[in-house]
């Protein structure tokens, strides 16, 4: 491994991406729940450079504020430097618009930020490689069957790096080469940052290409390696919405495999999303149709129903979340029940051994060890004691169109159905409501509280006359 003090990475992220049809820049569209350059930034991060450098094109300003924003988030912690691309004229201007920054540093390892796949042990054999060989460069190339709109790599007779041939130079014998320019290297920073002073314009537009760099180096007398990937699927280019998905697809296939290979059951893996960073315990089961996001964690011995929707929540062991469930920012304690069809918002808090029953609507409450919220009911902004018991349709009316007020049911209190509290209000330990009642006032621990209309009967009057006989 290079030692930390000699290695910088830098990371092409300039491009426009026209083929995206978007005007959000390539490298923040998202796989997996964070951008393209939240994965390649994690990955880079795990070589240890001393630091990371993005090149940055196209909408630099919004690109740079949203990697600067998010940096922490995604756990990156190596200082990262932001590099303006003046022209977006090729990789060759790109490289030469960050001479100023590799300089500072004897190697670069130069990544693709449309390439999110890349492995952090593919680039650490990059590096062995390089080391082993003493080259000036050494290029990560894969096989892939169809290898149209790539750069060929072309050997000698010994096997050894003789040139990179683009698509719109090949002949008919480079055509059928099948190892392929992944777009990624390490080089040594000298050497290079004086061969990008050799760079012409190349093509139809005019464009500089780093490639040209490496036949430079050869000529120079200066050894060239090349490190072959053994899966070709981490070096794939996002250039379209179509392969935005289908690198997403690939890269959910590796997320579902390691969780089930620690233990985790998915009853059909295909029809599971779960995003990068999120923590399941062995022995849990999830169930078809489920988006579990990036911060949220469920302990082992679970069960996650059908269709649910799990965001930057907490899911204690033994607990179930039944059918058509939606957490966002919830903790959800031990050997809970949740659902089906529950609504669980920010700062929902369910203590162990709690119930939230079918069509529910927890916001910002705590409910209590063992209470019970069995359905069709709302609470919000309130502290839920200990095995309460919450009938059906009853509302915390928390809100007066100005402000919001807690409503505070201790211990042990059963609540009738079609109970409407209006906060601020208190009901002590033990108080039973009976149902139907508007509570506008405190209850006293062990009371007994009715607070609706008396029922009145009278004898129901004829509305309508009975026709007369024609």
């Amino acid at each position: 491994m290079v030692a930390k003090k000699e290695l910088c990475i830098l990371i092409l992220a300039g491009g426009k991406g026209t083929r995206m049809k978007s005007d959000l820049p390539k490298p923040l569209h998202a796989v997996c729940g964070q951008p393209m350059l939240a994965h390649i930034l994690k990955t880079a991060q795990q070589l240890k450079p001393a630091k990371i450098g993005v090149l940055t094109g196209h909408r630099a300003e919004l690109l740079k504020e949203i990697v600067q924003t998010n940096l922490p988030l995604w756990g990156v912690k190596t200082p990262v430097d932001f590099i303006l691309q003046k022209n977006l004229t090729g990789s060759g201007t790109a490289a030469k618009d960050s001479a100023p920054f590799m300089q500072k540093f004897a190697r670069v390892i130069i990544l693709a930020g449309d390439a999110p796949l890349i492995q952090p042990t593919t680039l650490k054999n990059l590096i062995n490689k390089h080391n082993k060989s003493n080259a000036a460069c050494t290029v990560l190339s894969v096989d892939i069957d169809n290898p149209k709109g790539y750069g060929r790599i072309v050997k000698d007779t010994r096997g050894a790096f003789e040139k990179i041939v683009e698509e719109s130079e090949t002949d008919t014998t480079t055509a059928q080469i099948k190892e392929i320019n992944s777009g990624m290297y390490i080089f040594e920073t000298k050497p290079l940052i004086a061969m990008l002073k050799l760079l012409k314009p190349q093509g139809p537009k005019k464009e500089y290409y780093l490639t040209d760099t490496l036949g430079f180096l050869k000529q120079k007398g200066f050894k060239t390696e090349v490190y072959k990937a053994a899966d070709f699927k981490e070096a794939m280019g996002v250039n379209s919405k179509a392969q935005l998905a289908q690198a997403a697809k690939l890269m959910q296939e590796g997320i579902n495999l390691r969780h089930m290979d620690n233990g985790v059951t998915l009853i059909k893996p295909g029809d599971t999303y779960i995003e990068q960073g999120v923590q399941i315990g062995p022995d849990t089961i999830i169930y078809p149709g489920c988006f579990i996001k990036s911060g949220s964690k469920i302990a082992q011995n679970c069960v996650i129903g059908p269709d649910c929707w799990i965001e930057n929540s907490v899911i204690e062991e033994s607990s179930h979340i039944k059918s058509g469930c939606y957490l966002t920012q919830a903790y959800i304690g031990k050997n809970c029940a949740v659902g089906p069809y529950a609504h669980l918002r920010p700062q929902a808090v369910l203590k162990e051994n709690a119930k939230v029953g079918n069509f529910t609507e927890i916001k910002k409450s705590v409910i209590g060890a063992g209470s019970k919220v069995p359905h069709l009911s709302y609470i919000g902004d309130s502290q839920v004691g200990r095995k309460v018991n919450v009938g059906a349709g009853t509302i915390t009316c928390n809100y007066d169109g100005v402000n919001k007020y807690k409503t505070i049911i201790e211990d042990g209190v059963f609540v009738g159905s079609n109970t409407n509290f209006v906060a601020p209000v208190k009901i002590g330990k033990g108080a039973l409501i009976a149902a139907g009642s508007t509570i506008t006032q405190d209850i006293p621990e062990g009371s007994l509280a009715i607070a609706r209309a008396r029922q009145v009967l009278k004898q129901k009057k004829k509305m309508f006359k009975k026709e007369s006989k024609k």
